[in-house]
C-alpha cells in the first residue's frame, strides 16, 4: 500500500445518516456483595462519555482527517448536549433533530474489573414520525450537493424506515450526480436496503440476512450471492473477523483480503471503522478494492486496543510500512 493513497483520504467529506447514540461508561471495583440482594455493589471509580452508533462512525472519519457531517435524531435533553460537545470536539459537524417526546439513545455500561457487569438502555425503538421524516429528509437535502458517498449507519433505533428509504431514493434520483450509497446493516432491517450501491455485513449479519452459514469459503461466497439476489446491491463487503474480508465486487467476482490485525484485543467499532474508512477511500477517487485494503489496515489497528478506539492516518501508514504486502487471492471470477 503506497503511502499517497493513505494520505489520500484526508480532506474529503461523507455524509452520514444514522442512529447517534451516548455510550457511558462507569468503571470501578467489586469488594462486595449488596446486602440488599445477592448482586455485586460496584464502587465507581471513573465516569466516561463516548459517540456511539453513527456517531462513532463518523468519529473514524474525523480521526482519518476527513470532513464528516452527521445528520441524526436526539431527545432534547442534556445527554443530546453532551453529544453536541463532544461532535464538536472530534471535529464532527452535526445536524440533530431534537424530538422533546423522545430520549437521546444512551447505554451505559458499568464494568468491574475489566468485565462488563450489566448494561443498561434508556431508548426508544419504533419508527419516527412524519414531521420528524420531513425535518430530516429537509437537512439531507441541503446537504446532498457535491456529495460523493452516504453512509447509512443502521443501529435499529427507529430512524431508517420504508418510507424513509423510498424518500431518500427519490432525492438521491434529483442529484446530477447520484452518490454511493453505503450501508452498515442491521440483520432486521434488511428488506429496507434493496439497491444500495454497498452492504458492509459481518460474518453473523450475513448469515442472518442470507439465511445460510458463512463457515467456509464456498459458505461465504453462497451467503453473499444470496444476499445479492435478496437485496440488487451493487458491491458487497463481508468482514470475518480473523479471516479478512471478503469483497463482492460484483456477484460472480469476488476478493479475499486477509486480516492485517497482529493482535485481537476488542472487536467492538470495527465496523464502524470499516465503514469510514471505505467511505473516505471511495469519496477520494479511489477504487473499491483499494478502500478495502485501507479499511482492513484501519481495521487492525482499531481491534489491537481496547473499546470502540479509531484509526489515525499515521498509524495506517506505520502498519503498511511494517507488516508484509497484503496477499489477496481471487474466490471467484
Amino acid at each position: 500500500m503506497k503511502s499517497k493513497n493513505i494520505q489520500q483520504l484526508a480532506g474529503h467529506e461523507v455524509l452520514i445518516i444514522g442512529d447517534l447514540m451516548l455510550d457511558h461508561y462507569l468503571v470501578g471495583r467489586v469488594d462486595r456483595i449488596s446486602p440488599e440482594a445477592p448482586v455485586p455493589v460496584v464502587a465507581v471509580t471513573k465516569e466516561d462519555y463516548l459517540l456511539g452508533g453513527a456517531g462513532n462512525v463518523a468519529r473514524n472519519i474525523a480521526a482519518l482527517q476527513g470532513r464528516p457531517t452527521l445528520i441524526a435524531v436526539t431527545g432534547d435533553d442534556e445527554h443530546a448536549n453532551c453529544l453536541t460537545g463532544h461532535c464538536l470536539e472530534a471535529g464532527i459537524r452535526l445536524r440533530a433533530h431534537r424530538v422533546p417526546e423522545r430520549p437521546t439513545t444512551v447505554k451505559t455500561r458499568i464494568i468491574a474489573h475489566n468485565q462488563q457487569v450489566v448494561r443498561v438502555d434508556h431508548e426508544r425503538t419504533d419508527h419516527l414520525d412524519e414531521r420528524s421524516y420531513d425535518v430530516l429528509l429537509e437537512m439531507i437535502r441541503e446537504e446532498l450537493p457535491g456529495r460523493k458517498v452516504i453512509i447509512l449507519s443502521d443501529y435499529g433505533k427507529g430512524l431508517l424506515s420504508e418510507g424513509f428509504m423510498q424518500r431518500l431514493h427519490a432525492l438521491l434520483d434529483e442529484c446530477s450526480e447520484r452518490p454511493l450509497v453505503l450501508v452498515d446493516p442491521k440483520t432486521r432491517n434488511y428488506h429496507l436496503y434493496d439497491g444500495v450501491d454497498l452492504l458492509t455485513p459481518n460474518a453473523k449479519e450475513a448469515s442472518e440476512g442470507a439465511h445460510l452459514p458463512v463457515n467456509t469459503q464456498g459458505e461465504i461466497i453462497a451467503a453473499g450471492q444470496a444476499l445479492f439476489g435478496r437485496l440488487g446491491c451493487r458491491h458487497l463487503l463481508i468482514t470475518l473477523g480473523g479471516q479478512g474480508m471478503a469483497l463482492f465486487d460484483a456477484v460472480n467476482k469476488v476478493y479475499h483480503i486477509p486480516t492485517f490485525a497482529r493482535k485481537v484485543f476488542d472487536v467492538t467499532g470495527a465496523g464502524d471503522t470499516v465503514i469510514a474508512t471505505l467511505a473516505l477511500g471511495l469519496s477520494s477517487g479511489q477504487d473499491l478494492l483499494t478502500s478495502c485494503v485501507l479499511a482492513n489496515y484501519a481495521a487492525g489497528i482499531v481491534v489491537g486496543q481496547i473499546g470502540a478506539a479509531v484509526a489515525t492516518l499515521e498509524e495506517i501508514e506505520e502498519a503498511a510500512r511494517k507488516l508484509p504486502k497484503p496477499e489477496i487471492s481471487t474466490w471467484l471470477e
